[in-house]
C-alpha cells in the first residue's frame, strides 16, 4: 500500500481530471456533430445497425465500479490510441473517395483526430503523475506503426462507410465513459485523501 499522496499531487490530479473532463465533453459534442454530417454525406440511415467493428474497443465494461484508477487510465489510453489509428485510416479513405469534393467532412474528421491525440496525451500525463510506465512509450516511432489494429482486408465502399459509422458511434460512447472515469478518479478517498485505486496495483 503506497503512502498517502502529498496535497500538491492531489491538487495536480484534480486539475488534470477537471481539464480531461472538459476535453472529453467537447470531444463528444464534436463527434456527435461529425456523426450527423457523416451519415448525411455518406447517404446512410442514422439508425443503421452496425456489427462490431474489428479493432474498435468497446466502451461498455462489466463491473465498472470495481475497476482501479490505474485500470481506468490504461483502458482509456489503449482505446484512444486505437481510435487515433482508425480515424487516420478513415481520413485517408475519405480523401481517396471524395478528394476535395467534401473538404468540410475531411476537416471535421481531422479535427476530431487531433482531439483524440490530445486526449491520449492527457491520459499519459495522468499516468505519469502516478509514476506508472506508459505502454508503448519507449520506441514510440516503431509503436506508431503498430498503434491500433493492422490494416484490414480491402473493404467495399459501403463496408468502409458502415465501419466509419461504427467507429464514430463507439468513440462518442468512449467520450461519455471517459468523463465518468475521470470523475471517479477525481473523487478523494475517505481513508487516505487519494483518488480511489490510484495508489493500488491493478
Amino acid at each position: 500500500m503506497a503512502a498517502a499522496e502529498s496535497p500538491s499531487t492531489a491538487l495536480r490530479r484534480r486539475d488534470l481530471c477537471s481539464r480531461g473532463i472538459r476535453l472529453a465533453g467537447k470531444m463528444r459534442a464534436d463527434v456527435v456533430d461529425l456523426l450527423d454530417a457523416y451519415v448525411e454525406q455518406q447517404g446512410l440511415d442514422a439508425s443503421a445497425s452496425v456489427a462490431a467493428v474489428e479493432g474498435v474497443p468497446l466502451a461498455a465494461v462489466e463491473r465498472w465500479d470495481e475497476q482501479t484508477g490505474t485500470q481506468r487510465l490504461l483502458e482509456n489510453l489503449a482505446a484512444y490510441r486505437a481510435f487515433r489509428a482508425l480515424l487516420a485510416q478513415m481520413l485517408e479513405e475519405q480523401r481517396e473517395q471524395l478528394g476535395e469534393a467534401d473538404a468540410g467532412l475531411g476537416r471535421a474528421l481531422a479535427a476530431v483526430l487531433l482531439q483524440v491525440s490530445a486526449f491520449a496525451y492527457h491520459l499519459e500525463e495522468l499516468l505519469r503523475l502516478e509514476s506508472r510506465g506508459i505502454p508503448g512509450e519507449e520506441g514510440d516511432e516503431e509503436e506508431e506503426e503498430e498503434d491500433g489494429p493492422p490494416p484490414p482486408p480491402r473493404l467495399s465502399l459501403f463496408e468502409q462507410k458502415l465501419r466509419g459509422l461504427g467507429v464514430l458511434r463507439e468513440l462518442a460512447q468512449w467520450a461519455v465513459r471517459s468523463v465518468r472515469d475521470l470523475r471517479q478518479l477525481a473523487k478523494p478517498s475517505p481513508a487516505t485523501g487519494a483518488a480511489p485505486g490510484l495508489a493500488e496495483s491493478p
